[in-house]
This record gives C-alpha cells, sequence and structure tokens, in this order.
C-alpha cells in the first residue's frame, strides 16, 4: 500500500475508532501505561505542545501551570480531547495537524510532548525535526512508547502484530531513541518496564541556554 494510502486509511480508521478509543485501551491504561504518563508529563513546563493529542487522555497528568496546544491528524479524536478539557476544566488550544508538517512557527514551544504516537507516524526522523524546529533551545521533549522489546518472545509477537497493522501505519518494533541525536536532541533519561514494553525517554533540544 502506498504512503498516501496508508494515512488514508490510518485517519478513516481513527475516525471509526475515536467513540471506543477510550473503553478499548481502559484495561492496558490503568493496569500498564497510566503511570507512565504520571510520570512522564510531570516534567511538562510552560507552553506545551501535544502531538498526537487524541482523545487528551493525557490531560488530568499535565501540571496546572502548562499552557497546553494539542495537535492531532483525527478531528474525531481531537474533538473528544477538547470535551474532556472542558469537563476538566484544562485549558487547551486545539488545531487538526501532523506530526511531520506541525502548524507552528519555529521555537514556539517550551516542551513537545508524544505519546504512543511515533509508532504510527510515517517518518519518525521527519517528525522528531519538526518537534526539534518548534522547540525553543534548551527545551525539553517528552516521549512514551511501546518499542522493540528486549524479550525475544514479545519480539516475536511484535513481528506479527507489524504484518497485522502495517495497512494503518502501526509499528510494533520501532524505538525512537537511536535517532534522536541526528535531529538535535540530547537524551537525558531513558526508563523501561519489563521487557521493555514501553520506553520513557526525555531529551533537550540543542542550543544555546
Amino acid at each position: 500500500m502506498a504512503s498516501d494510502d496508508t494515512a488514508a486509511a490510518q485517519l478513516r480508521f481513527w475516525e471509526q475508532v475515536a467513540a471506543r478509543y477510550d473503553p478499548a485501551m481502559a484495561l492496558a491504561e490503568r493496569f500498564l501505561i497510566e503511570r507512565w504518563r504520571r510520570r512522564l508529563l510531570s516534567r511538562a513546563s510552560g507552553r506545551t505542545l501535544e502531538v498526537g493529542i487524541g482523545t487528551g487522555v493525557n490531560l488530568r497528568h499535565y501540571p496546572s501551570g502548562v499552557e497546553l496546544v494539542g495537535v492531532d491528524s483525527s478531528p474525531a479524536m481531537l474533538a473528544r480531547a477538547v470535551d474532556r478539557a472542558a469537563d476538566l476544566d484544562r485549558g487547551l488550544r486545539a488545531e487538526v495537524g501532523f506530526a511531520d508538517r506541525l502548524p507552528f512557527g519555529a521555537a514556539e514551544f517550551d516542551t513537545v510532548v508524544a505519546t504512543l504516537l511515533l509508532c504510527s507516524v510515517p517518518d519518525v526522523a521527519k517528525s522528531l525535526v519538526e518537534f526539534a524546529r518548534v522547540l525553543r533551545p534548551q527545551g525539553q521533549l517528552l516521549l512514551l512508547d511501546h518499542v522493540e522489546s528486549s524479550a525475544g518472545v514479545i519480539r516475536g509477537g511484535q513481528w506479527a502484530a507489524d504484518r497485522l497493522t502495517a495497512g494503518i501505519g502501526e509499528q510494533w518494533r520501532r524505538r525512537p531513541l537511536g535517532q534522536l541525536s541526528a535531529a538535535e536532541f540530547a537524551v537525558e533519561e531513558v526508563k523501561s518496564g519489563p521487557g521493555r514494553l514501553l520506553e520513557l525517554v526525555v531529551a533537550r533540544r540543542r542550543g544555546p541556554d
């Protein structure tokens, strides 16, 4: 499937599942992902851009002083994030946009966040360069994703999953950590759980203080 076709299929998928996404992820969130979100997002500060905000699952974990902007390619997912922000009385500027061509000028943000996103973007390297572009020098990048596992049995399952989800661009064996330096990021912290099912990364955009 051509990349344009994959992108179109991916958008159709997220538009169709937006209403079901949170219930479908409830158990995984409760027992696996939520504690990692909470740990990562406590680091956010200043004007913060969340790329791939989805239904806004991260919203309740941000510090109160953060000025939050959210971008997602799916209008249906983004609408749910807007509703969730209103329910939480959380300020949110929401825009439709894509990780590899963000609708913002250079050096506009203090923090960029991407959780469970880089597993599905068309080009990780291009997206990371965009993240660096919109960050101020010494701004921080906060990442959380499922990555290639350190356990052989799990990697085998990920290999099979790659083939099942290739049509919507979902990749289970990516590991963005190795591409951060080329995008002008300095890694400050890396944490992962058993089997490296999830990996948390804190990096800083290189540049003058």
